[in-house]
Formats: C-alpha cells, structure tokens, sequence
C-alpha cells in the first residue's frame, strides 16, 4: 500500500505541473522517474515509449500508467493515472460547470511561466534522449529526417508513416542480439478481450440509454485515436460535437491546451456539457471512457512486448522507433511547445538561462517549477500584459 500511496503523490506533483502536452510529460517523467528516483532504466523506458507510439491514445498517461503499473503492479498504474489526471479533470469540471467570467492576471503569469519551463524540460529531454538514442550516425539521420518531415508536413498520418519506416529501417540497418531476459511473460488476453468487446458491443446499446450512448462516443473516440491529445480533438468534435455548441467545444479546447496534464482531459470538460443535470458523473464517465482503451492495452501487451523487444528484429525496429522519438520531440519542442510559449526577448532569455541551470545545476524539478511560476508572473508585469 505504501508504494502506491507513493505513485499516487508523485504522479499528483507531476500532474499539477506538467504543462507542454506529452512530449514534455515525457521529458519530466524521464527526469523524475528515470534520472532520479531511478524507478525504470532508460532502455525499458525507451521501450515503453516505442510501445505507447503503437496504441490508440494518450501516450504519456500510457507511458505514466505503466510506470506505476511497474512500480506497484495494477494499484500503482490506477494510482498513476488518478494523480496524472485529477488536477485537469478538477480544473475542467469547474471551468465547464462554473465557467471562466473573469481571468486572473496572476494564474495567466504563472501559466505562462510554466509553458516557458515546458520549453526547457523539452529541450533537455531532447539532447537526453539524442544521446541515449542516437549514439550512430544512421540513428542520427532517423532522428533529423524525421524532425523535417514532421516540420514540413506535421499530421498524424505522417507521423505513423515515419514512425513505420523508422521500423523497419531499424530491423535493416541494426544489427542486435538476442538478449535474455528474467522472466517471460505472456500477452493477457483478458484485457485484450474487455477491450475488443466494449468496442463491438458499446455502440449497438447506445440506443438504450443516454449514459451508455455517452460511455460509447468517448470509448469508440480513445480506441481510433492515434498521435496524442490534438488528434482526439476532431474526432471528438465528430462523435459528440452535435451535442455541445461550438463556442463550448473551442473552449474546452483552449481549456484542455492551458491546464496541466493530459489533454484527453477534454473528455471531462464535454462530457459536464453534455450532461447538465448530472455534470460530476458525466465528466467521471467521459474521461474514464476515453482513457480506458489505453490502459487495457497496455495491460494486454506490456508483459509480451517486454520479452519481444529483446528479439533482434523487434530490437532493431525498437532502435528505429527510438531514434525517430528523436526526431519527434525535436519537432514538437518547436511545434507547439516554443512558439506557443516564447512570446518575446525576455521568454527567450528565461529559457535559455533555466536550460543552462538545469544542465549544469541539476535543480530538483518543484524549485524549477515555482521558480518559473514567479519568473513568469514578473515578465508578464514587465511586458504590461
């Protein structure tokens, strides 16, 4: 109970400071769990990585349920996941149901101020993992052609189509070895089972009931979705948007980019919308919905893609996956990351000088965090925004 309870406030801290979407929750669960509490080694963690690029939604909250999952087995990964996601599913359920009539001047400094520390967790997760990754030359290339690609031409079909070709570049041009491993263990067919049956059987009771009609529109959305929180946005707007005004959509999208945490947290905002004689329990029942076929794939698979990726093709394809990785959060420090965080000099000048004290000094990451908060609050009065 001990080590859940301990899952549960990490993830908590993490899940009321994680601004930047899942390419900085990535950098600040390497940096919390890889660098420093040492939970994981770097190259299971890369694995988790390679294998959330796989599965239909939200990567980091996949990649955050697995590490509580290994932690303190299936209390830990729920643990993880309620602490990951409580403060934005708070913040939106009361955003939607109290609504937003005056905006703080000083909430607005301080989220600013952690956007700019989500620019620096970005970069210093980058030139980790391009060191970890990226030790060849070939892996090199993967990661830049990548980065181009996505810069070029950024959408989720893209970055499916890279994440492939990276694959098999992989298996072509890398030359593992089986590695043995402790223990094997066999794909769970029971929640691989669950999965596949709610996504058949949902859809066809929806008639009988708002409820379940609600459960199925967001199950059906966290199943198909692939890339991350801004791809479930359209889809989103497909399955439920006749049931919210556009107005209310493109607020909780704006919510869902602002807070901390996952953006799949949408779900809570639409799902208080759309149910507003009874907000808490539809919000409960949306974000559960969208977050569950994540999570039981990844209980499916996670034990069998452990004992694969030890297999010289699936290795080499992994090494693959991990350089484009690379590539991918290069491009995403730029896209959304920098430009929706750097406004001016003075942003650029705090993101170069924490980028620095975080390498050099290696801070622990709540004093980086409130410090930014305050750093923010005082250029934005500098500014005279």
């Amino acid at each position: 109970m001990k080590g859940i309870w301990e899952v549960f406030w990490r993830f908590l801290l993490l899940g009321c400071t994680s601004f930047g979407g899942p390419a900085a929750h990535l950098g600040y669960f390497q940096k919390t769990f890889v660098e420093e509490k040492k939970w994981i080694e770097q190259d299971a963690y890369s694995r988790l990585i390679a294998l959330s690029q796989f599965l239909p939604g939200p990567g980091s909250s996949q990649v955050g349920f697995a590490l509580g999952l290994r932690r303190a087995g299936i209390g830990g990964g729920i643990a993880a996941f309620i602490g990951f996601t409580l403060p934005s599913f708070l913040i939106l359920y009361v955003l939607s149901v109290y609504g937003s009539n005056a905006q703080s001047d000083l909430m607005g400094g301080v989220i600013h101020g952690l956007k700019l520390l989500a620019v620096v967790v970005v970069a210093d997760a980058t030139l980790n993992m391009q060191r970890s990754f990226c030790k060849e030359s070939s892996s090199l290339l993967i990661a830049v052609l990548t980065a181009v690609a996505l810069l070029i031409a950024p959408g989720i079909w893209v970055q499916i189509g890279v994440l492939l070709i990276a694959a098999i570049a992989g298996i072509l041009l890398h030359k593992g070895k089986t590695q043995p491993v402790a223990h094997q263990v066999k794909t769970a067919k029971i929640p691989l089972l669950i999965f596949l049956a709610l996504f058949l059987i949902l859809p066809p009771l929806s008639s009988f009931s708002n409820w379940v009609e609600l459960f199925s529109d967001f199950y059906q959305a966290g199943s198909l979705v692939f890339g991350g929180g801004h791809v479930v946005l359209p889809l989103l707007q497909q399955t439920v948007g006749d049931s919210v005004t556009s107005d209310q959509f493109i607020l909780g999208y704006a919510a869902a980019q602002a807070v901390p945490g996952p953006m799949f947290t949408m779900a809570t905002f639409l799902g208080a919308e759309m149910m507003q004689d009874l907000p808490l329990l539809a919000a409960f029942v949306a974000t559960l919905a969208v977050f569950l076929p994540c999570f039981l794939l990844v209980l499916g698979l996670q034990g069998s893609w452990e004992s694969m990726a030890t297999q010289p093709k699936v290795a080499g394809a992994v090494w693959g996956i991990n350089a484009a990785v690379v590539g991918l959060l290069l491009s995403a420090l730029y896209q959304p990351v920098f430009i929706s965080s750097v406004a001016s000099g003075l942003d650029m000048a705090l993101v170069i000088t924490g980028f620095f004290v975080l390498r050099i000094y290696k801070p622990p990451i709540l004093l980086l965090v409130t410090s930014f908060a305050a750093l923010g609050c005082l250029s934005l009065i500098d500014l005279g925004l």
